[in-house]
C-alpha cells in the first residue's frame, strides 16, 4: 500500500461476508484459514479463500488471512505448507503473531504482524518493521501522540500503520491475557479464549470490604473512532480494521457502510490538500440503506485511549447489547406489556428484540412475537415470546430500549449495496466498420472490433443518442458509464444484434485486463545485519513457543529468552493480563484522583485488590507509573496436570557464553 493510500479492513467470517465486505466499500477483509487463525469456528478452506480472492480483485482489493496464533513445534511444516496453498491461492498478505514462521520457508507473501505481537512503543514497531513486516497492527490502547511517535519512527514507504476503528475491545493488551489458559487450559494465543473478562465479580479492596458486587469490572464498551478518523489520519495510521471475525453479514455490511462513508468524506475533503489522500481500492459503492453503527450488537461505545484516559470505558452492568432507548412501560397485562414510544415515528415490529434493567441492574430481555398499535398516539402492545411471569421485575414506567429492530435486519438481508467502477467508452469507425474502446478510472483499456457495413442513419439526432444509450447499458458489470463518446465521420444506424455483442466483449476484454495487471503486494526484506531486538531478555510474555521463533530472538540479540505461558513453565502466581484499563481509575478510587493529581507519572502507589468469580480469585496490583493493571494469578491444578503436548524449556538464565562473550 501507498503511503497516500487510505485502507478500510473488513473483517470476514466466510467468503460471502468477504464478498459483501467488497461490494459495501473494503478495501481489503480479513478472514482465518482452515487453521492457525486465532479464532476458533471462523475456519475457512483454502477453496473458499481462493473464490474472495478471485472477487475482492477485481476491484483491486486485497485479501489477508489470519494465520495468527502461536505455534508447537510440530506445527510449524502444517503451517508452512497452508502459506504456500495461500499463496495459490491469491492471498495478498498473512497476518501472523509467530516470529517463527519467519525462520522456516515461505512463499513470497507479505508478511503483517498482528494486534497479538503487542506493539505499543516506537521501538517495537521499528523492530517489526526492520524483521520485513509490511503492515503492523497497533495496540488498541495507543493514544493519538504515541501513534504519531511510532510513525516517526518508522518509515511510511516500507511499514503502513494498521489500527482497529470499531468493534469489540479486549481489555488486556493483546497477546498479554492468559487468564484463560490459567483456569481452562484454552489459550487465547491460540485462538480459543474464554473470555473470563465478560464475567461479573466482587471487588475487594486491601482490608477485604466488598468496593463492587457482581459488577463486569473487565468488561469494556465497544471501540468506535468515527468522530477520530481524521485524527488517526493525521497521527500516521492508513489503515483502518473493523473487528469481527465472529460477526454476522448485517453486522459487516453495515458498519463498513458505515467507515466507507465516513472516509469517502475525508478522502473528497483532501483532494485539494497539498497532501491529497486516495482509497486504497477502486470504485465507488452505492448503498441502499443509511449506515448506522448503532443498529449492530454493542455495549455502548466509547473510543478507548485515543484522546487520552477516560472514565467511561467500561460496560460494567452488563456485556450485553443494551440497544436504544424507545419508551417505557405503561400497563403489564396476563401474556401483553403495553407500551408508549418516546418518539411517533417508531415503529415497533414482529420479532424485535427489547430489554430493560430489572432491580438488580441486569439486563433482561423481552423478545416480542407480535406488536400492535393502540388507537392512542405512540402506544404500542406487545406480545413477548416468554411469559409475562418470568420477566423480573417489569412494571409501569420501566424504560425500554430496544437492541434488534426486524425492520433493520431484513433490510439487510435484501441486496444492500452496489460497487461499481467507472468507465470511459469510446466508439470509433475502422475501414473495416467498428472499434469500441473501455478505459477503466485506474487507467486499464480494452478493445472490440466489429466488422460491419455501415449505413445512414434517418434521424441524425435520435441515432446518436441511442447509440450512447445503447452502449452505457453495462447492466451487471462491474463498470459504469462515465462518458460515451462517438469518434465518428456521420451518424450511422447500428441496430442492437451487433451492439451488444460489441460492447460485452469490450467490457470483458476490459476485465480481463484488470485482472492480467494484478500484482501481488511486494514481500519486504529484512534488513541486514540482522536489527537488534529492543531486549536483550524475554519472559514468558514474549508468547514464543516453539524452537523456530527462539532462533529469531536469539538472531537478534536475546539472551535470555523464556517459554511461553503455555509451555506450562510459569505454575505460580504471575500476570495473567496487563491492561491500561484500571478497576481503580473507573470506581474512583485512584491516588492520583484522590489526590488531585490525575495524570502525574510515578508519584503514588495504589494497594492490590482482589477479584472475586465464584471460586476463582484473582488480584489486582497496580503499576501506577505507567499507569497500567495487572491480573495476578496461577495456573489451575487441572491444567498443569493435563500438561503441554510438546514442553519447552529455553533459556532462564543468561548462558555462559552470552556472559563471556
Amino acid at each position: 500500500m501507498l503511503p497516500h493510500q487510505l485502507e478500510l479492513l473488513s473483517p470476514a467470517r466466510d467468503a460471502d461476508i468477504g464478498i459483501e465486505a467488497v461490494n459495501h466499500g473494503a478495501d481489503a477483509v480479513y478472514i482465518g484459514g482452515p487453521s492457525f487463525g486465532a479464532r476458533t469456528s471462523a475456519d475457512n478452506s483454502v477453496k473458499e479463500i481462493a473464490r474472495l480472492a478471485k472477487y475482492a480483485h477485481r476491484f483491486g482489493s486485497r485479501i489477508f488471512v489470519t494465520m495468527n496464533t502461536i505455534l508447537r513445534d510440530d506445527e510449524l511444516e502444517p503451517a508452512r505448507k497452508l502459506a504456500w496453498q495461500l499463496y495459490d491461492a491469491g492471498v495478498d498478505a498473512l497476518i501472523i503473531q509467530d516470529m517463527g514462521l519467519l525462520e522456516i520457508d515461505l512463499p513470497p507473501i507479505q508478511l503483517h504482524a498482528s494486534t497479538q505481537t503487542d506493539i505499543r512503543t516506537p521501538e517495537k514497531a521499528r523492530f517489526l518493521q526492520d524483521a520485513g513486516l509490511s503492515q503492523i497492527v497497533l495496540a488498541r490502547e495507543l493514544t493519538l501522540q504515541q501513534i504519531a511517535a511510532i510513525r516517526a519512527a518508522t518509515d511510511p514507504e516500507r511499514c503502513t500503520l494498521e489500527f482497529f476503528v470499531h468493534g469489540a475491545l479486549c481489555v488486556a493488551y493483546s497477546g498479554q491475557c492468559f487468564i484463560s489458559h490459567a483456569h481452562t487450559g484454552r489459550s487465547a494465543n491460540r485462538g480459543d479464549c474464554s473470555q473470563a473478562c465478560r464475567l461479573p465479580y466482587e471487588v475487594k479492596d486491601s482490608q477485604g470490604r466488598i468496593v463492587a458486587h457482581e459488577k463486569h469490572v473487565l468488561s469494556m464498551k465497544d471501540n468506535n473512532q468515527s468522530d477520530n478518523l481524521r485524527a488517526l489520519i493525521d497521527a500516521g495510521a492508513r489503515s483502518f480494521k473493523i473487528e469481527g471475525r465472529y460477526k454476522d453479514m448485517g453486522y459487516v455490511k453495515n458498519i463498513t457502510a458505515h467507515y466507507r462513508v465516513l472516509l469517502d468524506e475525508i478522502l473528497e475533503d483532501r483532494q485539494a490538500s497539498a497532501q491529497p489522500l486516495a482509497r486504497a481500492s477502486s470504485g465507488s459503492c452505492t448503498l441502499h440503506f443509511q449506515p448506522d453503527p448503532d443498529q449492530n450488537f454493542n455495549r455502548e461505545f466509547t473510543d478507548y485511549f485515543v484522546q487520552g484516559r477516560k472514565e467511561d470505558i467500561g460496560a460494567f452492568d452488563t456485556p450485553k447489547n443494551p440497544g436504544r432507548a424507545i419508551g417505557y412501560v405503561t400497563q403489564v397485562g396476563p401474556n401483553f406489556v403495553e407500551l408508549e414510544t418516546d418518539d411517533p415515528a417508531t415503529v415497533i415490529h414482529n420479532g424485535d428484540g427489547l430489554c430493560y434493567l430489572d432491580l438488580q441492574k441486569e439486563l433482561t430481555g423481552l423478545q416480542i412475537n407480535r406488536a400492535e398499535r393502540l388507537p392512542a398516539p405512540q402506544r404500542w402492545r406487545v406480545y413477548p415470546k416468554d411469559a409475562i411471569d418470568t420477566l423480573k421485575d417489569l412494571r409501569k414506567n420501566t424504560v425500554v430500549n430496544r437492541n434488534r429492530d426486524m425492520d433493520w435486519v431484513r433490510s439487510l438481508e435484501k441486496k444492500s449495496a452496489e460497487r461499481r467502477i467507472g468507465a470511459w467508452l469510446q466508439l470509433d469507425e475502422t475501414p473495416q466498420g467498428l472499434s469500441l474502446t473501455a478505459t477503466d478510472e485506474d487507467g486499464h483499456s480494452a478493445t472490440a472490433t466489429l466488422a460491419c457495413t455501415l449505413e445512414p442513419a434517418k434521424d441524425a439526432t435520435q441515432a446518436q443518442s441511442k447509440l450512447r444509450e445503447a452502449l452505457a447499458r453495462l447492466g451487471d458489470t462491474i463498470f459504469e458509464p462515465l462518458d460515451v463518446s462517438l469518434n465518428l465521420s456521420q451518424p450511422w444506424f447500428v441496430p442492437a444484434s451487433l451492439l451488444n455483442p460489441l460492447r460485452r466483449e469490450a467490457i470483458e476484454k476490459l476485465e480481463a485486463a484488470r485482472a492480467a495487471a494484478w500484482q501481488r503486494l511486494p514481500r519486504a526484506q529484512p534488513v541486514q545485519p540482522p536489527a537488534p531486538y529492543p531486549e536483550d531478555t524475554l519472559t514468558y510474555l514474549a508468547n514464543v513457543f516453539n524452537h523456530k521463533a527462539r532462533d529469531f530472538y536469539a538472531k537478534h540479540g536475546v539472551k535470555v529468552i523464556a517459554a511461553a505461558y503455555e509451555s506450562q513453565e510459569e505454575p505460580g502466581e504471575v500476570s495473567l493480563m496487563i491492561t491500561k484499563h484500571c478497576v481503580r481509575f473507573s470506581l474512583s478510587l485512584c491516588p492520583k484522583q484522590a489526590k488531585g493529581v490525575t495524570g502525574v507519572q510515578g508519584t503514588v502507589r495504589a494497594e492490590p485488590m482482589q477479584l472475586i468469580h465464584g471460586d476463582e480469585k484473582l488480584t489486582l496490583r497496580f503499576d501506577c507509573k505507567p499507569c497500567e493493571m495487572h491480573v495476578v494469578g496461577k495456573m489451575k491444578p487441572a491444567v498443569l496436570k493435563a500438561g503441554q503436548s510438546s514442553p519447552l524449556k529455553f533459556y532462564r538464565t543468561r548462558p555462559m557464553n552470552a556472559v563471556t562473550g
